[in-house]
């Protein structure tokens, strides 16, 4: 029977010219030499097999002939159906119209489909190597070329990644304690089956967890515009962290200050707090404070990431306020009660 065009290009047998032009595009990207340096032998055979499926039925002529007569009448010398005008086509001595199938170069074929010789670097001129693929300007194989750079050495042919694009993401601080859940609009360029670019919306989901600091980025891989020959920019979110009106962040731990009177400083005081997550905290100060005094309450921080099940401290402070002056009564009584 020979080989199914149609069931190498995925397609059904009233395929449309839209359909033949996205599968092959598909096809043609997934299984292009240069992308398969590690199975070339295959990727070239798979190659050839899927560029010429797609010039014999994108072409109504030779798809006429390999639809009435398949692949062996293509490649033969079957007449094709209004012979006249199809390449190759001419009068035998008293015998019916011929024609001859040639295959066509795969990469040619790419070339006039995509505008360019290689979505994965640049090939250079069209001379082919033994493997009947082309060849760079000075002899190269594309893909010892290909291979040499994927080895680490420097290579002209690689495909170029565009730079990454940064974007803030403020956080409250309930949202770094707590954990949240933040969905983006994003709006960028795809290229459609014909190669042509398009506008299109995509709503991403960014998980944060507990306990992410300032600076903690995360990256969507390829998320920004397409290019021809150049791999999408990843796009990276950064963290900012919201200034807060009670609580401020150091490392894991959390800071208050508390704005205590002389009075209490001395005799003592009761802290009550509303926490992060909701809970009232109730933290009871018997000792004197001074100006320098903390306390700390141990797991009321922030929360580790890389060990959720541990928090850094709480770290009260106090701003005491001092009496801007005292009766001559007042300093008495003071060396009085205090030696």
């Amino acid at each position: 029977m020979g080989v199914d065009y149609y069931k190498i290009l995925q397609v059904d047998r009233n395929a449309k010219e839209e359909d033949l032009k996205k599968a092959y595009r598909k096809l043609a990207m997934k299984w292009h030499p240069d992308k398969n340096p590690n199975n070339k032998k295959d990727a070239e055979a798979k190659f050839k097999q899927i560029s010429e499926a797609y010039d014999v039925l994108s072409d109504p002529q030779k798809r006429a002939v390999y639809d009435q007569y398949g692949e062996e009448g293509l490649k033969g010398q079957m007449p094709p159906p209004g012979a006249s005008g199809f390449p190759g086509a001419g009068a035998g001595a008293g015998g019916p119209t011929s024609f001859r199938f040639n295959t066509r170069n795969p990469e040619d074929i790419f070339s006039e489909f995509f505008g360019f010789s290689s979505p994965f670097g640049d090939m250079g001129g069209s001379r082919a190597s033994a493997s009947g693929f082309p060849r760079g300007m000075f002899g190269d194989d594309i893909f010892a070329s290909f291979n040499r750079g994927s080895a680490g050495e420097g290579s002209a042919n690689a495909l170029r990644k565009a730079a990454p694009i940064e974007r803030t993401l403020p956080c409250s601080l309930e949202d770094l304690y707590k954990g949240t859940t933040k969905k983006m609009k994003i709006s960028r360029d795809v290229i459609d089956a014909s190669g042509r670019p398009n506008t299109t919306e995509e709503i991403l989901t960014i998980e944060i967890k507990p306990g992410w600091k300032k600076g903690t980025k995360i990256t969507f891989p390829e998320k920004g515009n397409e290019l021809r020959n150049v791999i999408p920019s990843d796009l990276i979110f950064i963290i900012d962290e919201k200034p807060h009106s009670l609580f401020k962040r150091d490392g894991n731990d959390l800071i208050v200050t508390q704005k205590i009177s002389l009075v209490e400083a001395l005799t003592g005081y009761t802290v009550q707090l509303a926490t992060l997550d909701g809970r009232t905290l109730t933290v009871p100060i018997n000792s004197v404070i001074s100006p320098t005094y903390e306390e700390v309450i141990k797991g009321e921080g922030m929360p580790i990431p890389k060990e959720p099940s541990k928090r850094g401290n709480l770290r009260i402070k106090f701003n005491i306020k001092f009496p801007s002056k005292l009766t001559t009564e007042q300093k008495s009584g003071l060396k009085r009660l205090i030696p």
